[in-house]
């Protein structure tokens, strides 16, 4: 081939190779981007850890105000003479002194 053959050629060769160079870089990261993506699902970020823990408190916080009704209640019935609902007392705040540890 001649040199001006070869300077015809080149340019429609770069046109025709630039698809391919575009497939072979996407095959060479795609390990790299399929580990960064299992990294990025096994871990937990601190933002969701916070999430996470904010849940689990206001879980907490509900249930304690729940059992605080319920001994509440039981106190009351108590005072007027319910030696059962003292018993239910004093087991509602031991439950209570429990989870609030």
């Amino acid at each position: 081939m001649t040199k001006r053959t070869l300077a015809l050629l080149a340019p429609a060769a770069a046109l025709l190779l630039s698809g391919c160079l575009s497939t072979a870089g996407k095959i060479i990261t795609a390990p790299v981007r399929v580990a960064g993506s299992a990294v990025d699902a096994v871990t937990t970020s601190q933002s969701e850890a916070d999430e996470k823990r904010g849940r689990e408190l206001r879980k907490r916080e509900e249930k304690l105000g729940k059992m605080q009704r319920q001994y509440d209640k039981h106190l009351r019935q108590c005072d007027r003479g319910d030696q059962q609902a003292c018993d239910k007392a004093r087991n509602d705040y031991a439950d209570m002194q429990y989870l609030r540890r």
